[in-house]
């Protein structure tokens, strides 16, 4: 039996790669975004579903939810990838860009999290995939953002929490910490000051995103775990 899952911001950067991955594999997927349905390179699949709404909004994660019941008969995977990174000094942020980052990072998080768990408890089983960031335990110099960091560092504290509370229910809870990964929301003249913050020197792909969930939905004894995919930037100076 195939299994189900669900991908956030899939329309496009590391959702829509992590969606792809996924149908390779042969996952069923139900793709949200506000335009999941424009998404050319998902169209014509039988095994994908679309979800067109505001992750923010909890009537997107009920939805999104009951089409992996309807569709696909149940859900085992939930990627939490839909998020907005605001990178700016910490008195310079306004009040909507809070209000923005909370609804995106956080109420998408709480709702989708939420709506899936409710499914996935009297099965049994399941796995959350969270995508945050290395700057959350990491920051740098030249790359301020501690309100986005404030969210996300609260997530990967929440993955903890919830691998240990739905651990004896079978399902796992993981976050990927990213660096920078090179995708639309990184100008091209961005790029050379980005690869020069990693050890590595280069920045990751959406690619290396997708392969890591996939490594993640496959490790079935690994929970309450932060990946790190950032060519070892974690590890400091």
């Amino acid at each position: 039996m195939s299994k189900t899952a669900i991908v956030t911001g899939a329309s496009s950067g590391i959702g829509l790669a992590i969606a792809k991955a996924l149908l390779e594999r042969g996952y069923n997927v139900v793709a949200t975004s506000r335009n999941a349905s424009r998404t050319s390179e998902l169209q014509g699949k039988p095994n994908v579903a679309f979800i067109d709404g505001d992750v923010g909004n909890a009537a997107t994660a009920e939805r999104a939810v009951a089409a992996a019941k309807s569709r696909f008969g149940g859900l085992q995977l939930l990627v939490n990838n839909a998020g907005n990174f605001i990178a700016k000094p910490f008195v310079d942020y306004t009040a909507d860009d809070y209000a923005q980052l909370l609804s995106t990072n956080l109420a998408g998080f709480f709702h989708m999290t939420q709506h899936a768990l409710r499914v996935m408890a009297p099965a049994k089983a399941g796995h959350i995939v969270n995508i945050g960031t290395s700057l959350a335990t990491q920051p740098v110099t030249g790359v301020p953002s501690a309100l986005p960091i404030l969210i996300k560092g609260g997530i990967e504290a929440a993955t903890r929490s919830l691998a240990i509370e739905y651990a004896p229910l079978g399902i796992r809870v993981n976050t990927l910490a990213a660096g920078f990964i090179d995708t639309p929301m990184h100008a091209p003249e961005t790029h050379g000051f980005l690869e020069a913050l990693s050890p590595s020197k280069r920045m990751g792909t959406t690619q290396d995103m997708a392969d890591a969930v996939l490594y993640l939905d496959g490790a079935s004894i690994v929970s309450g775990e932060i990946l790190h995919l950032d060519g070892g930037a974690n590890a400091g100076k």
